[in-house]
């Protein structure tokens, strides 16, 4: 059964986390579901890796310089079809 979480999170973060969560064509409620599984799931969340990203919501310093890694890939589409 799925229930509404209301969240109070820096508007960057959110911004961002957002812009994420469309590039993984996935919705950030899903991710969100995910991570916390993860953490709450016994013997499983010291297995998973924890991105770059995920560690920049969590420690506030921001996004790694190369979490923008479908740039690259969206200029070579822009150039490929104009």
């Amino acid at each position: 059964m799925d229930t509404k979480l209301t969240l109070k999170l820096d508007k960057m973060v959110i911004e961002r986390a957002k812009s994420y969560a469309a590039s993984q064509q996935r919705s950030l409620s899903g991710i969100i579901e995910g991570y916390l599984k993860s953490l709450t799931d016994q013997g499983t969340a010291a297995d998973l890796p924890i991105s770059p990203f995920v560690k920049s919501m969590s420690n506030g310093l921001g996004m790694p310089e190369d979490a923008e890694h479908g740039r690259g890939y969206s200029d070579y589409l822009a150039d490929k079809y104009n």
